[in-house]
Formats: C-alpha cells, structure tokens, sequence
C-alpha cells in the first residue's frame, strides 16, 4: 500500500466520522457538534469536586412575565375580596376561604394559607400574610441535593403522556450543553414512534447526541446502549427519556425498574437523578401524580412545566408541603432556553407582585 492509499484511507475514514452517523449495539447514534473547549473549561472550573451547577442561559428569563395568569387568577380575586375592607372579619374570611380552595393549591395548603390570612391584624395586612407563609411553606421543603458529577451522570426522566417530558427534556440537555458539557439523549420511549422523532428533534437543536431504537422496541436495551454510548466516548451526561405512564399501569412502572436495573450494569450508582415532570395546568392532579409516582421510584427532583400558560401555578406550594420534593426547575415559555432553575424568593415575590396590568388581565380572567 502507498502513502497516497493510506492517505486517500485515511481522509475517507475523516468524511464518514464527519457524516454524523454512528451504529453502537444495533442502534442509530446521531452526532451534532460539540464545543470541547467550553466543556474543558467547565470541567476545570468546577474543581475537584466537579459538582452539579446551574448552567448559564443566554437568553433572560422573566419569571414574573411566566406567572402573570396565575396571578392575575389567584391575586386578582384576593385583592377583589380585600378592597375597600376595614375588617377582617368573618364574611371576609369566608370570601378568602373560597378563593384559596378554589385556586389548585391543595386542601392542606389552602388550609395553611387561610390559617396565616387569619392571624393578620387587618385586611390590608392579608397579603403580606401570605406571602411570608407562602415563603416558608417554600423553604420548609429540602433544596436539591448537590451531587458530585460522575461521568457520564445519568439522568432518568419519568412522567405522565402529555406532560411535557420530550420539551422538558431538550431544555435540560440545552442547560448541560451551555455549562460546556457534552450530552447524550437517550430515547427509550419505544411505544409511541412520534415521541422519538420529536425527541430527535429537541435533541438537535440542544446540540445533543442520540440513540434510539425502533418503534416497539425493549426500552431497557436502549437505556442500557446509549449509557455503554456514553462511556465508550467519555460523554458527561446521559439523559434517559421513557414512557409516559400512569402509576396504576403496573407493567410500565415495572418498565422503570427495569430500566434502572440494566443501567446499573454499565454504571452501578446509577440513575443519579430522576427527575419527575408534571404539567402545571393539572393543578392538584399534579399532585397527586407526584405522590403516586414518589411511592413508585426515588424522584429526587421535580420539573413543573407549562407554568407560563396556566392560572394554577400555585401548586407549587401545594406540592412542597404535600409531597415534599423539591421542585428544581420550571418552565416558563416554549423556548429551548425557557427553562428557569426554581428559587423559592424570587418565585413569591413573582407571584404576589400584583400590578395594574395584572388587574387587566385579572378582568378578563374573572369577568
């Protein structure tokens, strides 16, 4: 052979890794570019420890913008019941009761709220009230526990059908990718064909890699490739999408543990997170997924999505007291980056910042 054959080799060998297209265990890889720099520098900038952080977003986020039909529902009808009022006596706490029990909050919750509205000495005071109980209710939940990154860090995503999993799924890969770490998605909910072309989609527009299988396939086999994908080349983080479930469907719920059982076979502390996502508009069906689903798995954290195009918003504080998992993220648009790292301050302070254009909105919402 030449030097000019094994060059002619050689290039050939270059145009067909820069196709984009790879085969591991039987499954299609698809490649999109990576940014080696960035994640060098972020794997050096996060120390020995190499923790988990919240990865920068390049384009801002109004928190207050995505809770303005919440507010406009809850605190429009509150300031309704309060003004003008002198007193809080009992006709206005019956009108306040109302209110909270109507606005998706949970039983308990709503129950809490009304408890704090009662101890303010005047109605002008109710507000203040329950946003200082709202603000504990917020913080008496455990913050997300900060982890040290494995390589790859295997992320388990679990839901109901609807509940905007496969979006929610490209925004975190989009956060990973933009700390500088490179990411692979894997999609394991074989039942429906559409979930894993729109998968595919999230996934390149988050600058992600991705396995997937056939329509119909074995769920745990394309777990189980994509974590042996993402060792092979060295990938920080794997994201594994599965099917939307209810937990009273007992033979996909045993698909989890399956899941989580073959992955351990490549990574044995694996999953290290497994995120629940619930769709905000649910209001407290989203609760009771979330304690279902905490009683079926090990969620570590929850993702609220959709909460920019609900009035029931609130039920963030009726899941922090009802189930006790920290939700960690919220998605606040349809954007790949409108995904906001959850803070309890500044989220109250969004939620009770009832303003004129508020009270427009509150018009139209009430009548």
């Amino acid at each position: 052979m030449t030097v000019l054959d094994i060059q002619t080799l050689i290039l050939g060998w270059v145009a067909l890794c820069s196709a984009g297209l790879a085969v591991v265990g039987g499954l299609s890889v698809a490649r999109w570019p990576r940014r080696p720099a960035r994640r060098a520098a972020a794997l050096e900038a996060a120390g020995p420890a190499r923790e988990l952080a919240a990865a920068p977003h390049p384009e801002p986020i109004d928190l207050r913008q995505g809770l303005r039909k919440t507010r406009a529902a809850l605190m429009g009808r509150l300031e309704r019941v309060l003004r003008g009022r002198q007193e809080l006596d009992a006709g206005v706490l019956a009108e306040l009761e109302e209110v909270l029990f109507g606005a998706d909050l949970g039983v308990r919750t709503a129950e809490d709220l009304l408890a704090a509205a009662g101890r303010a000495s005047s109605p002008a005071e109710v507000r203040t009230a329950l946003e200082r109980r709202a603000l504990e209710i917020l913080n008496e939940v455990p913050t997300p526990e900060v982890r040290e990154l494995s390589r790859p860090h295997i992320v388990l995503v679990v839901g109901v059908n609807g509940s905007g999993k496969t979006t929610s799924i490209g925004k975190l890969a989009a956060r990973w990718r933009d700390l500088g770490l490179s990411v692979l998605v894997a999609a394991a909910d074989t039942f429906r064909a559409a979930a894993i072309d729109q998968l595919g989609v999230w996934a390149e527009r988050a600058g992600a890699e991705l396995v997937k299988g056939s329509p119909g396939g074995d769920p745990a086999a394309v777990a189980f490739d994509a974590v042996k994908a993402a060792r092979a080349r060295a990938l920080d983080v794997v994201i594994i999408d599965t099917a939307g479930r209810l937990h009273t469907q007992a033979g996909l719920m045993d698909e989890l543990v399956k899941i989580a059982r073959v992955v351990k076979k490549e990574v044995p502390d694996a999953p290290h997170e497994v995120v629940l996502v619930l769709d905000a508009n649910t209001g407290q069906n989203a609760i009771r997924q979330a304690q279902e689903f905490t009683r079926a798995v090990d969620v570590d954290h929850i993702l609220l999505a959709k909460l920019d195009g609900t009035a029931k918003g609130g039920v963030v504080l009726g899941i922090a007291q009802e189930v006790g998992v920290p939700v960690r993220y919220v998605g606040v648009g349809e954007g790949l980056y409108d995904l906001r790292e959850f803070e309890p301050e500044p989220f109250v302070q969004a939620l009770f910042a009832y303003d004129a254009e508020d009270e427009a909105e509150a018009t139209a919402t009430v009548g």
